[in-house]
């Protein structure tokens, strides 16, 4: 028979056991989910393959799987020996988005790889499939929300983030608040975080006043492509709570954004300000084209960690920096959880 001391040890095991603040943080990749904690170096805006040849002519009978991966896969064994272990996957569905190319490359690699539900606006909605556009938020939400709940397209790959694009216009169109309006749905509903291709601080902003009015959190929002948007801008929407993505490091574009003394300074800046832990960064590199001999020009996954670390440590940047900006500040931006406005 238990003694009252016994019973009272059982009781509070589990209830901590079950206690909200002992669940795991979860990540959803192409192969299912797994703990954020294990995400390890992640970087979180890079392409695989993307289609441009529009919404309504685009689909897998565009490429051979075998073909895209014949080519990809070294670049991807590259990165993982560089110590990447999480790969954010942001082609949008309609623009080649391929759950289980993603998820054999995935099973090839070992490494993370996550794709995306959403819609793609800018380009003048040529990503836009023609159904969307008659539809109200709540109805492409459902399309969303479904996919986050029983796959997409009978796959039974889940989508770990939502991606979604406007134009670079300080007042949205209806079309694009209708989409960021959605995606605010989405998130309530299954805790997705929000990617999206915004560039400047105009629509950045316009973005963030929707979601606050939908009652979802800034910190439930990627300002991606944010090198395109001004110090000032950054500084306000971190304060707010939003995730800027500089996400297009390439050691050839010397001299501009993106290149890596632009990076090093920025960066210097922001840490300045304190505001590092809100800063996410990537390479937007990949770029299997369909429409080209090959896929074109692959560009490689690795400037940050041939170029830019190297160069932050020679201007004062820690161990410590480093791990904010690849594992910690990933880890936190884009674990599942509902992020509403308290």
């Amino acid at each position: 028979m238990l003694n009252n001391s016994t019973i009272f040890l059982l009781a509070l095991f589990f209830l901590t056991s079950c206690s909200p603040k002992f669940k795991k943080d979860t990540l959803i990749t192409v192969r299912g989910k797994m703990p954020a904690e294990k995400m390890g170096i992640s970087l979180i805006h890079e392409h695989i393959l993307v289609d441009f040849i529009g919404a309504d002519s685009t689909g897998y009978h565009r490429w051979e799987k075998s073909k895209v991966i014949e080519r990809v896969l070294p670049f991807l064994m590259e990165a993982k020996q560089k110590g990447v272990q999480t790969f954010f996957e942001c082609t949008p569905s309609y623009l080649g988005r391929d759950p289980l190319l993603l998820k054999e490359l995935s099973e090839k690699t070992g490494i993370n790889i996550l794709t995306n539900t959403g819609y793609y606006g800018a380009g003048d909605n040529k990503y836009i499939p023609k159904h969307a556009f008659d539809q109200t938020p709540e109805e492409l939400a459902k399309i969303w929300i479904d996919e986050f709940k029983n796959g997409i397209e009978g796959t039974g790959v889940i989508p770990g983030f939502i991606k979604i694009s406007v134009a670079r216009n300080d007042i949205l169109s209806p079309m694009h608040a209708k989409i960021i309006k959605a995606a605010a749905i989405t998130h309530k509903a299954t805790g997705l975080t929000i990617v999206s291709h915004t560039g400047n601080d105009g629509p950045a902003f316009a973005q963030l006043a929707i979601l606050k009015a939908e009652g979802v959190s800034p910190e439930a929002f990627v300002w991606t492509h944010a090198q395109d948007g001004t110090f000032e801008g950054y500084v306000r929407a971190a304060k707010q709570g939003a995730w800027i993505s500089l996400d297009n490091l390439n050691k050839n574009n010397s001299g501009k954004a993106g290149g890596i003394d632009w990076y090093v300074e920025l960066l210097a800046k922001l840490k300045k300000e304190n505001l590092l832990h809100k800063v996410l960064i990537s390479h937007d590199a990949g770029w299997y084209n369909p429409g080209q001999e090959n896929g074109g020009n692959f560009r490689a996954y690795t400037d940050i960690f041939r170029y830019l670390i190297p160069a932050l440590r020679k201007n004062g940047f820690s161990q410590k920096d480093l791990n904010l900006l690849l594992i910690k500040n990933p880890r936190k931006a884009y674990a599942v959880t509902i992020r509403k406005i308290k």
